[in-house]
């Protein structure tokens, strides 16, 4: 189902649901086509306001998707609301469970090497069924082609990087400049979520949002990370305000 993309503050986002997404990824798989996926909450958002060199690498993405309550929230208050909410998190779970079922060939990197290793064998042991073509920690330098040069080497079709932002992105940029195939999606923290290292927030939590609340209750470090997101509720409003002009 085709629907118009949202810009919120400058980043165009897609606007599909979880299953949607997920049913245009494995398209491009089958298809052999390269594809980057960003998962954009109102910190990377208001990152890429400000970082040029940044903001150019998300706009060469293929599929924005909108990860973060304050995203959805700011495009309803724009008059364009989003289909869903589409963690980041259950995204690479759906992706894991079609992978199993297609029996595809997944590269994992980034983390500590001990948390991407307790991630690998968690997948090994859940989706017995996805080739794992390889895993390598998240400690290299991401001017090194070798890196780049390993994975695509193992011809995987799906991609997980787990650097944070804005290095994970920075890295699939250079990845698809001369990648063949896969879909590259950068995923933070997943696998210390999925290693066990650490805990989702409680379901009480993620069905009213407020998975960022509990975070914070478990980090009080991430309070001024957390900041970004009155700064860009207030960009929002300025945006509405110029659009009404």
């Amino acid at each position: 189902m085709e629907r118009e993309k949202v810009n919120v503050i400058g980043i165009v986002f897609d606007n599909y649901t979880k299953k949607e997404f997920i049913q245009f990824f494995l398209e491009r798989i089958n298809k052999k086509e390269k594809t980057f996926v960003v998962t954009a909450n109102p910190e990377i958002v208001m990152f890429a306001k400000n970082n040029p060199f940044y903001y150019k690498i998300i706009k060469k993405a293929n599929y924005v998707v909108p990860d973060g309550v304050g995203v959805i929230k700011g495009a309803q208050l724009l008059g364009s609301p989003l289909a869903e909410r589409v963690p980041g998190f259950e995204l690479m779970l759906a992706l894991l469970q079609e992978a199993n079922l297609n029996q595809l060939r997944v590269y994992f990197l980034g983390a500590k090497q001990e948390v991407v290793e307790k991630a690998v064998a968690q997948v090994r042991k859940d989706y017995p069924l996805i080739q794992i073509a390889g895993y390598h920690d998240g400690y290299f330098d991401l001017k090194d082609k070798k890196m780049i040069n390993e994975v695509q080497g193992t011809q995987p079709d799906i991609v997980f990087v787990a650097l944070g932002f804005p290095k994970q992105e920075k890295w699939i940029s250079q990845y698809l400049e001369t990648a063949e195939k896969g879909i590259l999606m950068g995923v933070g923290g997943s696998f210390d979520v999925l290693s066990g290292n650490a805990r989702r927030a409680p379901k009480f939590f993620l069905d009213h949002n407020i998975e960022w609340f509990y975070r914070l209750l478990k980090q009080p470090s991430r309070f001024g990370r957390m900041m970004a997101l009155p700064r860009f509720l207030v960009e929002v409003y300025k945006q509405k305000i110029r659009t009404k002009r």
